[in-house]
């Protein structure tokens, strides 16, 4: 198969204009596709496609998608590159097709960024069936010519990671249990010389005095692990890191304080955070990024029992503080909290965690945007600058004094976990209860839940869990390697 994208023309009549690889195989036709898009209605709409079969004996089938308005950018209402967004959606689409007419393999057009169009293929496509006996058949994309086959495997590379985030969220919580979780990290990084991976019991966790992490880790029969990754791709191994941590709780029942049946089954994807910065992890390794990056990710579940924390225990953190536990659901914090301390041993560059950390935030922002909440303007420039290239969007949230007061005041302890006005700012509580554990000055948190999953809104995804934002992340690392080297 062979899939094609053509623009709209700039005045509503006119003919449409193809891409340079559209022109190309329109001529080795002898004009037959021009001549069958003008016969079959009106022009291509943006994300529409056409489907032509027996115009050349290489390509059987061929998909002819609408790339909207050839000469759009950055737009800055939107706050992405439009252009690079509209050819994920068409190179998606058209690449489904091919899937429904069950052909094996599809040529796809660079459409003038083979970075965007590889990422476009290899999301499009992607869906979670290891558990199926009937699947979709596979579909292999690959670039159509040779002219950018660069930009076109870094796009794949970028899809790949953020396909196997996915992939781990997608996955039920009896097959990504914690140590599965890190084995099947472990196995992803395993033929990097550059990469060591530490998983870590529970017995090292208690040696840490982790107590905020262990409180949630104990409801469970499942073991904790604290999964640690040192990737050194730096010109000097001793440069400071960047620090991703992520929030890895493979199941979340809400412990005593029980979230409700409905749409329970989800809460496997509430280790979103450690998924996203683990695979940004293997993918700046396949990238080979010129910096030094540690990623941290407390994995456990958080189930009721009898030996689960029950509303108004008081746990104590690694730096001393101590913590009201009023809400058992609201845990994601607290293994934040102990690994956030952690972090600090590193005389990191920056400090980023990832957590699908409150209902409040997909309240706010539902699924347009990850809610960044940090102390460094430097920090937030980046992963700004990073998410308007990749699509998958950031969006800054206040970090204002008036919501520390409202998880330090507080009858029993240092901190309770969740805010005095329950259900006011609860994803600004949220981040200001996190920001008690950090002192340093580049740090920033990713509250991802409302970016989950996927239903309908981004094109080029399939319903289900949505790995977002993991291209966001590898960017942001990348943007920081440039930033060293210069």
């Amino acid at each position: 198969g062979l899939v094609l994208g053509i623009y709209s023309s700039e005045k509503d009549e006119g003919a449409a204009q193809f891409t340079s690889a559209g022109d190309a195989f329109d001529r080795l036709v002898s004009g037959k596709l021009r001549e069958l898009l003008a016969v079959c209605g009106p022009p291509l709409k943006k994300g529409k496609t056409r489907i032509f079969h027996g115009l050349h004996q290489d390509f059987p089938s061929v998909v002819v998608v609408g790339l909207g308005k050839k000469n759009a950018g950055v737009n800055d209402q939107e706050n992405w590159n439009e252009g690079k967004e509209n050819i994920r959606a068409a190179v998606a689409v058209g690449c489904r097709q091919i899937q429904d007419l069950e052909i094996p393999c599809v040529e796809v057009d660079p459409c003038g960024d083979a970075q965007a169009a590889a990422e476009g293929a290899v999301l499009g496509l992607h869906e979670y069936n290891e558990l199926k006996q009937k699947k979709k058949p596979a579909v292999t994309p690959q670039l159509h010519g040779s002219a950018e086959s660069e930009g076109w495997q870094k796009g794949v590379t970028y899809a790949e990671g953020q396909n196997l985030a996915r992939y781990l969220m997608e996955a039920p919580a009896n097959y990504i249990t914690p140590i599965k979780f890190a084995e099947h990290i472990e196995q992803k990084l395993r033929s990097f010389s550059n990469v060591k991976v530490h998983i870590r019991p529970e017995s090292w966790i208690a040696t840490q005095q982790m107590g905020a992490f262990l409180s949630v880790a104990k409801g469970s029969a499942e073991p904790p692990i604290f999964l640690e990754i040192h990737y050194l791709g730096g010109a000097n191994t001793n440069d400071s890191p960047l620090v991703f941590v992520g929030k890895g709780v493979t199941f979340d029942s809400g412990g005593i304080s029980l979230k409700p049946s409905s749409g329970m089954d989800a809460m496997r994807a509430d280790m979103g955070g450690a998924a996203t910065v683990c695979s940004a992890i293997v993918t700046a390794a396949a990238l080979n990024l010129p910096l030094n990056i540690i990623g941290l990710a407390p994995l456990c579940e958080n189930m009721p029992s009898g030996k689960a924390n029950k509303p108004g225990d008081v746990v104590r953190a690694k730096n001393g503080k101590t913590i009201q536990v009023d809400n058992t659901d609201a845990e994601g914090r607290l293994l934040l909290a102990d690994a956030l301390c952690y972090a600090h041993n590193f005389n990191a560059r920056a400090i980023v965690n990832a957590a699908t950390l409150t209902g409040a935030m997909d309240v706010a922002l539902g699924s347009a945007a990850t809610g960044v909440f940090t102390n460094s303007s430097w920090l937030w420039t980046h992963l700004y600058e990073a998410s308007i290239l990749t699509g998958d969007r950031v969006w800054r949230m206040p970090l204002f004094e008036h919501y520390t007061k409202q998880v330090t005041d507080c009858p029993l302890a240092d901190l309770s976990n969740i805010g005095k006005y329950s259900r006011a700012g609860g994803a600004c509580t949220a981040a200001a209860f996190l920001k008690e554990f950090v002192t340093a000055s580049h740090w920033a948190h990713l509250d991802i839940a409302g970016v989950m999953s996927n239903k309908d809104e981004v094109p080029y995804l399939r319903k289900g869990m949505a790995g977002r934002p993991t291209r966001t992340l590898v960017e942001f690392a990348a943007r920081l390697s440039q930033d060293s080297h210069n």
